[in-house]
């Protein structure tokens, strides 16, 4: 069940982003160098500077610059409006989905209640930019995308497979790595692949919402709420961000506080800061001021 397949050739390049980016991340307050940065993965600053551009599809520079929450909390009223007005233009659901035409199944009450019985989920472990990823498919779509670290592999897949207890699983990494290879390829986003959910009708609507949220911005859980007839209900909304079972696709890690920090991310907060960052670094112009070249 552990094992992980690459779903290219370049799977230990794809292993030494995903370090760069965890040591990045932790470190970003120290402003690391390329060459520290560069040592850290094993491999020679230029050698570095050219893969980091290449797999996670901005330079190292852009992204320290954009580890800071500055931007984040700057934006929040920004993100708030921007949800609202994607949700009020119609943009939830199964239909299009703010610049992404992501399309959404929902499995029936009955199909929830009986805890995905009857539902083959074909599954497979692979190396990504945020760590290993554990992806999950129905014959409707993707219907699980999970994150840690390298030796993390069974704990991912248990919390996993405990959201469908009663489903059936079969390791297929060739599905799962093309599939992994649509989502995480630089500049890539894995709109075109369609996405089986299996939630409350609830949690459902809460995802619906996150979709809205563009890429590079930020809401809140208040917002959320408010935005889905639900006002008061931040706490609901933000259990059920936390049982997002497509993690990276859904954007949970585009919600913060209402003051704009961190406030829990089921597969770690310096992973939602690193998301996030990729994600402000690819939408800005120009990098930001860093001491990585």
């Amino acid at each position: 069940m552990t094992n992980i397949l690459s779903f290219d050739e370049n799977d230990a390049n794809w292993r030494r982003m995903g370090r760069a980016i965890r040591y990045l991340s932790e470190r970003y307050r120290d402003q690391p160098s390329l060459e520290d940065a560069a040592a850290a993965v094993h491999l020679s600053p230029f050698h570095f500077q050219r893969l980091f551009t290449r797999y996670v599809g901005v330079s190292p520079k852009n992204f320290v610059g954009h580890l800071t929450l500055g931007h984040a909390k700057n934006d929040l009223v920004a993100g708030k409006s921007l949800l609202g007005t994607a949700l009020d233009a119609g943009l939830s659901g199964p239909s299009r989905l703010h610049d992404l035409c992501l399309k959404i199944e929902a499995m029936t009450p009955g199909e929830y209640a009986r805890g995905g019985a009857g539902v083959d989920i074909d599954y497979g472990f692979h190396a990504c930019p945020f760590g290993i990823a554990l992806v999950m498919a129905t014959d409707k779509g993707v219907c699980g995308l999970a994150f840690g670290d390298e030796g993390e592999e069974k704990a991912i897949f248990a919390d996993m497979r405990a959201r469908w207890p009663k489903a059936t699983y079969r390791p297929a990494a060739e599905r799962t790595a093309a599939i992994a290879a649509r989502i995480f390829a630089a500049r890539a986003d894995g709109s075109d692949l369609p996405i089986h959910l299996l939630g409350t009708p609830f949690q459902v609507k809460v995802w619906e919402a996150l979709l809205a949220i563009p890429q590079g911005s930020v809401s809140s859980y208040g917002a959320i709420a408010g935005r889905i007839g639900e006002a008061g209900a931040a706490r609901a909304v933000g259990t059920a961000v936390g049982r997002n079972p497509v993690a990276w696709l859904i954007p949970c890690h585009r919600v913060l506080g209402s003051d704009g920090g961190l406030h829990g991310y089921h597969w770690g907060l310096e992973r939602k800061r690193a998301m996030l960052a990729v994600e402000a670094a690819r939408q800005s112009d120009s990098p930001r001021t860093s001491a990585i070249a």
